[in-house]
């Protein structure tokens, strides 16, 4: 694995996009000491989300899964625009998972690992964290799932 994020990122084939400014009242992230906690976000591409819609219901697991990836791809962009260089994260501390979830539905770690395998792709054991998988009734726009991180930088 390269000790370069940055090269680590491009070995993987990821694309880390450009996200817009927020919409709302707050800030994509906010260092305090040695960490930073990433707002939460949802699947979006090119500013609209990819899917909407509850999993277990309109969205399959699988869908969901590829969901909660791209929510972590743009809390790794967020994260490059608030510390400048990705190199400055010294491991990945917790992830929080927000799924929206039909009724009766229990399968949120599922859909969560979208995210964590993403993160443990990028920073390797750096990556691995503690983590919630909650089920929610709704997600801003519709979205099926919103990630949040805390990384410790230096």
């Amino acid at each position: 694995m390269a000790n370069n994020i940055n090269e680590r990122i491009k070995e993987i084939g990821l694309e880390i996009p450009q996200l817009p400014e927020p919409v709302f009242s707050y800030v994509p992230g906010v260092i305090t000491g040695n960490l930073i906690y990433v707002s939460g976000q949802t699947p979006t591409k090119d500013g609209a989300l990819v899917c909407k819609g509850k999993v277990g219901g309109d969205v399959k697991v699988e869908e969901g899964y590829e969901a909660a990836k791209l929510a972590a791809v743009n809390c790794v962009a967020e994260l490059k625009l608030v510390l400048g260089d990705l190199n400055r994260v010294v491991r990945i501390v917790n992830l929080s998972g927000y799924v929206a979830s039909e009724e009766g539905f229990v399968q949120q770690p599922a859909v969560v690992n979208g995210a964590s395998d993403l993160i443990v792709k990028i920073w390797g054991e750096k990556g691995k964290h503690s983590r919630k998988a909650i089920g929610v009734f709704e997600l801003p726009g519709g979205a099926p799932v919103e990630i949040e991180l805390i990384a410790e930088i230096k």
